[in-house]
């Protein structure tokens, strides 16, 4: 078969033979396009016009065995992807995932199947085309965005930002991806920030440090309660020490009005960070802030001063009116997407994606000894 010379030898092999025959050549075909390597582009044309004619012809075993085959190789015309695809069967997932290239028609073909798990396979792929992806942002598909979100060939801009910031909104799994990314403004997952883990909350927050907001509705309720500051801190501090969570949840569903089961999660979230957000919205510096979170959080020994000095942090480059748009998008008042306005996009890249180790190895020491005062007197209170 090298260089697959005599065809005509085949075609009367074809003619002459049953199935048998017809299978034992598909298969031996397949098997040696693949075992040729770069095929000159005379031989991909005679070779497809002898696949195209062997595969009608051969029984299913034989055309999955033999599509199998075909598609380990790197010089697939579309024609020829194209009974592969039609062929492989239960093989195609593997096939999407693991083949070089796949030549745009191909791509384009599949996406129009609307196949979830076929469709999910292709948007894992690196080198979709911008056809290709515009038709699987169409598909209604957990599966499918699932795997756009942690797909990162792709650039989340435009329309493309829009749909995964939506879907994360409804998928906790994509939630998940995107806080991952780099390259995906965190501050948009803001309405999926109580299904997020604990390190992904804080890059949430952070998404916000040094960050201009759109104005919060929530502000005018803010302003009501502002100058009772220190009434509120006291508060707070009296209940969480005491454990009385339950009377937390009323407290902030009256003076938030967050519905009483978002104000649950946010009193029983021992991290500290659901209740950060609504501390610093309602102005709370990091003075008075820092004492509640040593009250209502439960941090390991060892995680209690990182943590603490992550908020003390925080308090300072994270504004109140940033914390009350927050606190806006959990009430559903105001359009996430709006934070990718050029006027409020992040003042750095580097202030929005700096790594928490780096934040503490430049520590400031006034910070250090701010948060072991505070665990002293939350020590001595407990006690």
């Amino acid at each position: 078969m090298l260089g697959f010379q005599p065809y005509e030898t085949f075609q009367l092999l074809i003619e002459s033979g049953g199935t048998d025959r017809a299978n034992t050549l598909l298969v031996a075909a397949c098997d040696a396009y693949v075992r040729r390597g770069q095929p000159h582009a005379l031989e991909v044309q005679q070779f497809q016009e002898l696949a195209t004619r062997l595969f009608p012809t051969a029984a299913p075993a034989a055309r999955r065995k033999a599509a199998g085959t075909l598609g380990r190789s790197e010089h697939l015309s579309p024609a020829l992807e194209r009974l592969v695809v039609e062929n492989i069967g239960e093989d195609l997932i593997m096939f999407l995932e693991e083949a070089p290239a796949l030549s745009d028609e191909t791509m384009v073909g599949l996406a129009g199947t609307a196949d979830a798990d076929v469709c999910a396979a292709l948007a894992r792929r690196g080198d979709l085309s911008n056809v290709a992806l515009a038709k699987l942002f169409q598909l209604n598909s957990r599966k499918v965005y699932r795997s756009l979100a942690a797909n990162r060939s792709i650039r989340p801009r435009g329309p493309y930002l829009n749909a995964l910031a939506r879907s994360a909104q409804m998928d906790h799994k994509v939630a998940a991806s995107l806080a991952v990314r780099s390259d995906f403004d965190t501050g948009l997952l803001a309405p999926a920030f109580f299904d997020l883990e604990e390190e992904h909350r804080i890059k949430v927050i952070e998404a916000f440090a040094l960050r201009k907001t759109p104005d919060a509705p929530i502000k005018r309720t803010i302003e009501q309660v502002s100058v009772a500051k220190e009434e509120l801190t006291r508060a707070l501090m009296k209940l969480f020490s005491e454990n009385r969570r339950p009377e937390v949840t009323r407290l902030l569903h009256q003076i938030s009005g967050l519905d009483e089961i978002r104000c649950g999660q946010i009193a029983h979230d021992v991290s500290g960070g659901a209740l950060f957000v609504v501390l610093r919205a309602f102005g709370l510096t990091s003075q008075d802030g820092l004492k509640v979170l040593i009250h209502a959080t439960s941090h390991e020994e060892t995680d209690r001063s990182g943590a603490l000095a992550t908020y003390a942090r925080l308090f300072q480059n994270v504004s109140p009116d940033a914390m009350a748009f927050m606190l806006s998008a959990w009430r559903g008042e105001v359009n996430l997407l709006d934070l990718s306005k050029p006027q409020y996009r992040p003042f750095s890249e580097e202030v929005s994606q700096r790594p928490a180790a780096a934040g503490a190895s430049t520590r400031d020491p006034a910070i250090d000894h701010a948060v072991s005062a505070l665990e002293r007197i939350g020590a001595r209170r407990a006690s």
